[in-house]
């Protein structure tokens, strides 16, 4: 794509509004790019699998990226501070923006070899989330997948939380739990719900086989349909009830990466 640079100022502007709603919406612009905001996920998207389509800088923020996005042709908004500050999701604006496309991920992708997939059923954080897929990516899973009434990974918070590891690591969101069940089934993957204080021991559960790690929201836990189709594992705690979604999830991840080490 030839490169070229477009200079828009007014909140009002239509392809501001549309990037404007994506933001606070945590979805998709309506051609399907997700936002990613600050130099850090620029940067990760440069490295990634995700297409970068449009980037949007303050005149300032642009002076230490314009040789890079002209050699890749990246087309180019600058916007005003004002109008940047409009638009961030942050407290403090940096004045770059990217709208990528994401890659689409396939099930054997996930699946794929000794399975490690971490799968979050009914979390509605992002914060949480991102940082459960970024957890993922660290303790070595082969991907991510968030059920139907979960986040959506292009809410911007969560590709923040994430910090880059949803640009490499395979994620799958909105599916259905049935789906889950059914492809982990034929891939030979064991599901493994993580259950507050019921089920085995998470150091008793063999995690060195193809396994489904399953973390719930914290009111209500996984659900029942994917509970009845897993091992229930608890992590042993002191002193309190349960653990945050994304303490828990990481724990599990890490005892898998310690298990599979230990081969």
């Amino acid at each position: 794509m030839p490169f070229r640079i477009l200079q828009i100022s007014s909140t009002q502007n239509p392809a501001i509004q549309e990037i404007r709603r994506a933001v606070t919406g945590g979805h998709p612009t309506d051609d399907g790019l997700y936002v990613a905001e600050g130099p850090h996920l620029l940067e990760e998207l440069l490295h990634s699998r995700w297409s970068i389509e449009k980037a949007l800088f303050t005149p300032g923020a642009f002076a230490d990226w314009e040789d890079r996005v002209r050699q890749i042709g990246i087309e180019t908004i600058l916007v005003p501070e004002k109008t940047f500050a409009y638009l961030s999701g942050t407290e403090t604006a940096q004045g770059v923006m990217a709208l990528a496309r994401p890659r689409a991920w396939r099930w054997a992708e996930l699946l794929e070899k000794r399975a490690l997939v971490l799968a979050l059923d009914g979390v509605q954080d992002p914060g949480n989330a991102g940082a459960a897929i970024r957890s993922a990516e660290a303790f070595g899973a082969t991907g991510a997948t968030l059920l139907r009434d979960s986040v959506r990974i292009s809410n911007a918070k969560l590709i923040r939380a994430a910090a880059g590891s949803l640009f490499r690591l395979p994620v799958r969101d909105a599916i259905e739990p049935e789906e889950l069940i059914r492809e982990a089934r034929l891939a030979g993957a064991h599901l493994y719900a993580l259950a507050g204080d019921a089920g085995i021991c998470l150091t008793d559960a063999d995690l060195t086989i193809p396994s489904v790690l399953i973390g719930g929201s914290e009111g209500a836990g996984v659900s029942r349909e994917v509970l009845d189709a897993a091992t229930a594992v608890r992590i042993p705690t002191s002193g309190v009830e349960s653990l945050n979604v994304a303490v828990a999830c990481s724990i599990a991840l890490f005892e898998a990466s310690r298990q599979r080490e230990a081969l």
